[in-house]
């Protein structure tokens, strides 16, 4: 089979037991919920959920490779200044479908990827240490162009290339990815000429990888953007309509339903088994947590709804979570990223043949090792009944990470529907922004100063 799979076998009360697992009948129970909650998602595609029409947006996918192609060999490095879903989809392509050591040794005629997606100015301060801003080029990444870290970076990066190349030369190293019309990156872009490309709307930053905020920053590394996109397109027309029993993104979103609201499972646990998918799962944290982590219902009623994410490495974390994950609480379930097919082959050679600690491992592959150090892990967790799902990739490629990128959107949209929440606002973050801007004493944020600078504790007790 060319496309992911799910299996769910260790999720069923059959495999974990009953006070563990769902039953097929739970699951049964819940097909015309689900067909519902999947029609409510589609009927709104052509609405406000523009993120699902990305994938056959040919004239934009052209229009990425041509300028890609025109600026080829231009630069050393491409940095992405953006934050949340302007970087976290960047990273993760960049980690799946480019060699892990890309950025020590870029093949020829590729730049190096840095994703600078935090303000700390430790990280910023040691890129400027250690890159020349003239030899790169920034794509500068905000949908409403006011995202003040993203804002913060352009300012600094933008100031020390005019210091360098001069107002004009200057323009060459900055491409822009924003609002089609509104903001203030928009704004800046019309007075500078700068390159730029539009973050539809309906697509919120969470739900944009397959738009240019992704999609730029992976076609200059070289990645296979079309056959992403090919995949993604294949992974959306099958769960479109098919039944739950037929498509994946509609059963996930059941299974991480029914595992909390049923069966008390309140961390959602992606373990990837690939070093190369291992970003995937950071991708999907955030989609998961600001989708459905939500203070009110759709309904106005507070309900504090929301599991957690949580990610690990297979094997790395074997050696520091899997104990808590077998012997822990029941509070967890799993869903296991593995690969059937790696693109390379390391076998081990003979040595030490009188040690038998050594010796077993002589004439196999570290293939074979990685697979059974999976398997004894799927098989630890089922023994000590901890429901697990595994999302199968025949192999690590641009076709493969597409399907699970399409099929993850569309099973957290229809999350949003089964727990009753908004899954495309963010109030929690915006909160945040808000309280931001006013300790940084932008305009028009002065009453907020003011409410946090007199609510801040008159005495605070450190030890």
């Amino acid at each position: 089979m060319d496309r992911i799979t799910l299996d769910i076998t260790n999720a069923l009360d059959s495999a974990v037991g009953p006070e563990q697992g769902v039953s097929l009948e739970e699951l049964s129970d819940l097909r015309e919920t689900a067909s519902k909650a999947l029609a409510a998602v589609q009927a709104r595609r052509s609405l406000d959920l523009c993120w699902m029409d990305l994938p056959y947006q040919q004239e934009v996918h052209d229009a990425v490779l041509e300028y890609t192609a025109s600026v080829e060999g231009r630069f050393k490095n491409v940095v992405v200044l953006g934050i949340g879903g302007s970087a976290l989809g960047n990273t993760a392509l960049h980690a799946a479908l480019s060699s892990p050591f890309h950025d020590l040794a870029p093949p020829p005629g590729h730049p190096r990827l840095f994703v600078l997606d935090n303000v700390d100015p430790d990280l910023v301060g040691e890129w400027l240490d250690h890159f020349d801003p003239s030899e790169t080029l920034f794509n500068v990444i905000s949908k409403s162009g006011g995202t003040a870290e993203t804002m913060s970076q352009f300012l600094l990066f933008r100031g020390r290339l005019v210091e360098a190349l001069g107002e004009e030369a200057h323009r060459e190293h900055i491409v822009v990815t924003t609002d089609e019309t509104k903001g203030i990156l928009r704004e800046i872009v019309e007075r500078e000429g700068y390159q730029s490309f539009v973050v539809p709307d309906g697509v919120g930053g969470r739900f944009s990888v397959l738009s240019p905020v992704g999609l730029v920053s992976s076609a200059l590394v070289g990645i296979d953007i079309k056959g992403v996109l090919a995949g993604a397109a294949a992974m959306d027309e099958l769960c479109k309509e098919a039944p739950l029993d037929e498509n994946p993104a509609l059963m996930y979103a059941c299974l991480q339903w029914l595992m909390q609201e049923k069966m008390s499972k309140n961390i959602s646990v992606t373990f990837s088994y690939s070093h190369r998918l291992r970003a995937l799962a950071d991708w999907y944290a955030q989609l998961l947590a600001e989708s459905i982590g939500k203070r009110k219902g759709v309904d106005g009623n507070i309900v504090h709804k929301g599991p957690t994410p949580v990610r690990a490495v297979g094997v790395t974390d074997q050696h520091s979570q899997v104990q808590l994950y077998v012997e822990g609480p029941f509070d967890k379930w799993f869903t296991l990223l593995s690969v059937t097919q790696a693109d390379h082959a390391v076998p081990l050679p003979s040595a030490y043949p009188d040690l038998e600690g050594v010796e077993y491992l002589a004439g196999s592959d570290l293939g074979d090792l990685f697979t059974a150090e999976r398997e004894g892990t799927r098989v630890a967790l089922t023994e000590a009944r901890r429901p697990n799902v595994s999302i199968i990739f025949p192999r690590v490629d641009a076709r493969s990470v597409g399907q699970y990128l399409a099929m993850m959107e569309i099973s957290v949209a229809v999350m949003g529907e089964l727990y009753g929440v908004d899954a495309f606002d963010q109030p929690g973050v915006e909160a945040g922004k808000v309280a931001a801007y006013a300790l940084m004493g932008r305009a028009g944020y002065e009453a907020r100063r003011a409410e946090i600078e007199a609510s801040a504790p008159t005495e605070r007790k450190i030890i």
